[in-house]
């Protein structure tokens, strides 16, 4: 085996079974990466010198091919309701033929840290079949120093080999795709697909499982912190606005995905972003596009002029789930250090497609809670393979995917931190105004921006508010800068009386999902329901 590269010599391939393997590069930088992949064919450069690629029938995450191992250490601990188990059994022969199918190959390792707190990092160390997977993952973590690699420490292993195919009457799949997860023995293998966001889940979902046990939040969310030391979390589902709405030239950017919330403050999980790139413009975007010219971003599935190489954003051919991976240091105001004080304000992102919900509302702790349990938004046709209309989105924590562990151990963890260090919480609609999805428009971006700035500045706070006559919760009458009409989502309806039914409609949505959850909350919570006509 043919090996080149710093790394821990105690600790190698052959500590999770590799053999045989042609070569491994430990722990390339950038620009060796990038030039790999290219000399592989893995991808070409777009204008301005990102790496742009395409991953094949998989873009995005392949849930229905996700498995967490069953055994002593998850059986009382995973979330099974959410989580498809796999035997430990089937694990044993999975990773026997991931590692037979390793033999004879080139591949790449990189040495990361998960989590910019030294205290409650974990070390990934991640093999992958492809160049631009290694780029990707070193954009996206965070990269120890020269000095640190000769000891490094691996807290958990990634296997990626897109070429592998999984047999499900042998591994205990559905398909060819398997993402196999065992917490026990820190080990996430990854056949099938050539996503490279499955191996960025996979770290976040392994410090999902263990923070808790220590007492710290970890959270699906974007974070920011101004010049006063007022750091804020954007929770929400992809499609949102979190990294939109986190990335303010006037704030320092901590992340935009994935953070934990501990008792030294807030850190983020990563050392890069992930932004979607459909419909994204210069003008209401302009931190995220100026990423796209950049050497060295990773843009996947973006549709490429096949003269110029520019990229058409608002071409949804391959997907629209279209993203760019870019190190933090490309944000001009991002944080060096990935650390920020404990929050002071907590907005909870929607996009509802119903047109119901106010742009901007004041929550209760006992109504962030059972917003949070809710993970509520909604899917609209064309940004989903298989959506048609408007679909309601309830994913619990804003990221049921990604959490091992019952939802009610998140939450409780949120109600104690946010009443320990009495944060204020928003729900902020980036959705539809004046009428469902097809009828209305969608909530003017100026408009966010506006109502956000007081929500984080404090002016919101000495607002008149009424009363939200489905929801509960408190909205603004006026503020500066913003049409009162959009503060009355009612309304900003041609027909009040046919707002009133789909609002109501909301509101049993609601109900009916929250049910699941009314034996894991106290009274305060239950009473934090919406209410029905």
């Amino acid at each position: 085996m043919k090996q080149s590269g710093i790394r821990n010599a105690a600790i190698g391939p052959e500590s999770v079974g590799l053999r045989n393997v042609a070569s491994i590069r430990w722990n390339d930088g950038e620009e060796a990466l990038y030039n790999l992949a290219l000399e592989r064919g893995e991808g070409e450069v777009a204008a301005g010198g990102p790496l742009a690629v395409t991953t094949g029938k998989h873009t995005g995450r392949s849930a229905t091919d996700k498995y967490i191992v069953r055994d002593s250490e998850t059986e009382g601990t995973v979330w099974w309701d959410n989580n498809q188990a796999m035997p430990e059994e089937c694990f044993d022969v999975l990773l026997q033929d991931f590692l037979s199918h390793a033999e004879g190959k080139d591949l790449v390792a990189q040495d990361l840290y998960g989590g910019a707190d030294p205290a409650y990092r974990i070390g990934a160390r991640i093999y992958a079949e492809f160049a631009w997977h290694g780029l990707f993952i070193r954009h996206m973590l965070r990269r120890p120093e020269t000095s640190e690699l000769g000891d490094f420490v691996p807290d958990m292993t990634i296997i990626n080999l897109p070429s592998f195919r999984a047999d499900p009457q042998r591994h205990g799949c559905n398909s060819e795709t398997v993402i196999a997860v065992n917490l026990k023995r820190g080990i996430v293998l990854i056949g099938g697909t050539e996503y490279a966001g499955e191996t960025k889940k996979s770290v976040f979902g392994a410090l999902n499982y263990l923070l808790p046990t220590k007492g710290v939040m970890p959270m699906h969310c974007s974070a920011n912190v101004g010049d006063g030391d007022d750091a804020a979390l954007f929770f929400g589902l992809s499609g949102t606005g979190k990294t939109t709405l986190s990335s303010d030239a006037s704030r320092t950017l901590i992340g935009d995905d994935e953070h934990g919330w501990s008792d030294n403050g807030i850190f983020n999980f990563e050392g890069g972003c992930y932004a979607k790139t459909i419909r994204l413009s210069q003008e209401a975007e302009p931190e995220i596009y100026a990423t796209t010219r950049m050497w060295g971003s990773v843009m996947e599935n973006v549709v490429l002029d096949p003269v110029t190489k520019e990229p058409d954003f608002d071409d949804s051919t391959l997907t629209e789930n279209s993203r760019v991976a870019y190190p933090l240091h490309y944000i001009p105001n991002a944080s060096e250090t990935g650390l920020a004080p404990r929050p002071k304000t907590i907005i909870m992102l929607t996009a509802d497609a119903f047109g119901v919900l106010p742009p901007i509302s004041r929550m209760t702790p006992a109504q962030a809670m059972y917003h949070f349990l809710s993970g509520y938004t909604a899917k609209v046709a064309g940004t989903e393979k298989g959506v048609s209309g408007v679909q309601a989105t309830f994913s619990t924590c804003f990221g049921a995917p990604f959490m091992p562990r019952h939802p009610s151990e998140y939450g409780n963890l949120l109600r104690d931190k946010i009443a320990e260090h009495n944060a204020t919480c928003w729900l902020v609609n980036t959705g539809w105004t004046g009428g469902r999805y097809g009828e209305g428009s969608r909530m003017p971006i100026k408009a966010t921006r506006a109502l956000l700035k007081g929500a984080l500045d404090g002016t919101l706070n000495d607002a008149e508010m009424r009363i939200d006559e489905n929801f509960g919760f408190e909205v603004p009458v006026a503020v500066p800068g913003v049409d009162d009409l959009l503060l009355r989502p009612r309304d900003t309806w041609a027909d009040a009386e046919d707002y009133d039914s789909q609002a109501q409609k909301l509101v049993q949505m609601f109900i009916e999902n929250f049910a699941k959850f009314e034996v894991h909350v106290d009274d305060n919570v239950r009473g934090a329901a919406p209410k029905a006509a």
